[in-house]
This record gives C-alpha cells, structure tokens and sequence, in this order.
C-alpha cells in the first residue's frame, strides 16, 4: 500500500481538484503522520505507522520558507491560486498555528494578493478560541464533516480522545456562515476484528459497511449542513490508494445526486470524483 507523505512546511504546487493551483503549507514533520483522526481513508496512512521522528517546523521555518517559494514562483510568473494548509495531519494542532495564519496572509498580501488561503481542517480544534479567530481570517474555511452518526465517525474517522459530533457542529455554526463543509462519501465494506481476538491471524473477522451514501446518512448530514448554514459545501470521494482494504469511490450518479439536494436547499455545492 503506497501512502504520500509530503515535504514540510512547504510543498507544491499542486493542481487540487477543489481550489485550482494550491501551494502546500504542512505544519506537520515531513517523515510521518500527526493527526487528531485516523481515517481509515486517509492517504497519508495510519498514525501508528508514520510516527514522526522530526519535530514540528517553526513558525519562523514557515514563514522564511513560504516568502522564498513565492518569490520563486513571481520569478517564473506562475502564481498560485491558493495557498492551502494541509499535509500530513492536522494543521491547526500546531501550538502556533494562529500566529502562522498571520504571517501567511501578510505574505499573500505581498507576494499574490489575488490567491485565497485555505485551511483544510477535521474540525477538531475548532473549540480552542486561538483557532477559531484564525479560521475566521482565512478565505476558505474547510471544515470536515463526514457524517452526524457517532457510529460511523467512530468507525470511520477514528477521532483520538473525546469525539461530540453535536458539540462539533455547534461550533461550526459560531462560524456564522464564514465556513466550507467537506464530507467524505464513499461506499465498501472492511473487517472487524471479532471480540476477543488478540492479532490479525487470529480469529474470523466478520465484514461491516462503510457506505455513506444512503438516506439513513445522508437525510441528517443535510439537516445538519442547513443548520450550519455554510457559504459552500464540498462533497468528494476516494481519490488515491487507502490503507484500509475494501473501500470504494460513491458513485458520479450519487454524488450528483447529493450535490443537488444541498443546492436544492439553497447552498453552493460541488461534487470531486
């Protein structure tokens, strides 16, 4: 199984299929993985098998590397469309986060004032006010909501520590509508390790769905995402290798069909297969 791991703190461009041109911006080690999930979907891998040896880049690192990149790309006359955070795990974890927001938007003012910055985030930090405040001075605020069923989360997202997808949707409301939802829809089946079993080998594994697409997942996302009144909502599917066997991309035809029930109720929405 090929997992990406991406340079740090800088990366790119890359052509994303949601925001154009992106120049990376990871706060996270460029030799593993540090995120608040463990998303059986996530092509970064599994946390435990890209535990970082590296520290954190600083904030100075950041700032000084991302002016050279941009004053790199003036040079060739090919700005970026959008200066993205992302990378290997979560970005607003960094403990400097707000203050890296800052620079950030100051270099973007100096360098391509034309391209947006945006943070793509699981929603996890969203509680600490520092992040909050920051989120809010960013242009796209990209906020993962993959579904409203605690099970599923659990299941799918494997959240680290405590995981209240109610209390979470309460703050992505504080938002006041400065907020772009993104959820994950995807279809297949993985193994469970039955009770009691101690390895991999051992045992018989019985098979579960991960199947997001159907109503019983879908109705309450919707009612959740009208509640939230976001400025835009970003549905996408499976796009590179996963390190859980099993699972499948949703279909165009039902994440055409999602699509239209969200801008049915009155919000901007596109579909990434």
């Amino acid at each position: 199984m090929s997992t990406i791991i991406y340079p740090s703190p800088i990366f790119g461009p890359v052509h994303s299929r949601r925001l154009g041109l992106s120049l990376g911006i990871n706060l996270l080690p460029a030799d593993g993985k540090v995120c608040s999930f463990d998303c059986i979907y996530c092509e970064c891998g599994f946390n435990e098998d890209h535990r970082p040896a590296l520290p954190l880049p600083k904030r100075e690192e950041v700032a000084r590397k991302l002016e050279a990149k941009l004053q790199e790309m003036t040079a060739e006359g090919r700005l970026p469309d959008v200066l993205t955070f992302a990378g290997n795990g979560e970005p607003t974890c960094h403990p400097h986060f707000a203050e890296i927001i800052d620079d950030t938007i100051r270099l973007r003012d100096q360098y391509c004032p034309k391209a947006k910055v945006s943070v793509l985030s699981n929603s996890t930090m969203i509680h600490r006010q520092q992040v909050h405040d920051a989120l809010m001075r960013v242009d796209n605020n990209i906020l993962k909501l993959d579904t409203v069923d605690p099970l599923y989360i659990n299941k799918v997202d494997h959240p680290n520590g405590t995981y209240d997808v109610d209390l979470i949707i309460e703050r992505m409301k504080a938002f006041k509508g400065h907020i772009i939802v993104q959820t994950m829809f995807m279809r297949g089946e993985i193994r469970r390790k039955e009770e009691g079993e101690r390895s991999k080998e051992e045992g018989e594994r019985s098979k579960e769905s991960v199947d997001n697409t159907g109503e019983e997942y879908v109705g309450p996302w919707l009612e959740a995402v009208k509640a939230i009144a976001p400025q835009q909502v970003m549905i996408y599917t499976i796009d590179r290798e996963t390190p859980t066997p099993g699972l499948l991309k949703a279909t165009h035809e039902q994440l055409d069909a999602i699509r239209d029930r969200v801008i049915a109720a009155g919000i901007p929405c596109t579909a990434s297969y």
